[in-house]
């Protein structure tokens, strides 16, 4: 699996680690990894290992922010590569999304 989660001790966050891939090919894995949390936790998406990244993965960051409960949700991307945090920002997800 290319996506590992860690759910923190007091339960109300959930860290999904990406892989150097992350794409359409990612997309069951990726929702899987936080379908059956609650709305009001906060998720963070670490990206220190991505190197791979296509506009399939910004619809399934869009998916996890609405399932985190929209503009009211804190959705933490970090450890994102340069590369890719130039990708985000042109589509601007650091308006939309915590990026570090």
């Amino acid at each position: 699996m290319s996506i590992e989660v860690k759910k923190s001790s007091d339960g109300k966050e959930l860290t999904i680690y990406l892989d150097e891939q992350f794409n359409f090919a990612h997309h069951k894995d990726f929702r899987e990894a936080y379908r059956n949390e609650s709305p009001g936790m906060r998720y963070r998406v670490n990206m220190a290992r991505a190197r791979h990244f296509d506009s399939s993965a910004l619809g399934m960051l869009l998916l996890l922010k609405k399932h985190a409960g929209g503009d009211k949700a804190e959705v933490i991307l970090e450890d994102i590569p340069g590369e890719i945090r130039e990708v985000l920002e042109v589509a601007n997800f650091h308006k939309i999304f915590t990026l570090r």
